[in-house]
């Protein structure tokens, strides 16, 4: 099954609303970054044990570590939580930038390092997640 195949299965799971909160954001951030490279990661381990929730990822960005390995990864990730849905903008060194430049603007929703946590679309304005996702992925091709 390729990634798409995948992207499209993993939506489709959701019980609505979700599936078609989902959908909508799944078409913006595909807009938003448009031929961007697509990823899903199940959430399990090497061992097939559940580690996270599934994640869909747009955009790639090389991880450092100290050691001087590297590794690529997505920039942008979409998941379902329990409660709603999560937005997750990976690679940003500083962990305030998020909270403090959208916190106040994005509407009801959880704003951490590197995730944006909302129960529904409904709930936050889709202009300044937008802009959010476009900011922390050029922070992050910037590397």
């Amino acid at each position: 099954m390729n990634v798409q195949e995948q992207i499209k299965e993993y939506i489709a799971s959701q019980p609505e609303p979700k599936r078609n909160e989902m959908q909508t954001l799944h078409t913006h951030i595909l807009q938003t970054l448009p031929g961007c490279k697509l990823w899903f990661e199940d959430g399990k381990n090497d061992e097939g044990k559940i580690v996270s929730n599934p994640n869909i990822g747009y955009g790639s960005y090389t991880i450092k570590y100290t050691d001087g390995k590297t590794r690529e990864f997505f920039q942008i990730g979409l998941s379902a939580n329990k409660t709603g849905i999560s937005i997750y903008i990976l690679g940003i060194d500083d962990k305030t930038y998020l909270a403090q430049t959208y916190g106040k603007e994005i509407g009801k929703a959880s704003v951490t390092g590197y995730c944006i946590r909302f129960n529904h679309l409904k709930d936050i304005n889709i202009n300044v997640l937008e802009e959010a996702i476009r900011s922390g992925v050029e922070l992050t091709s910037e590397k």
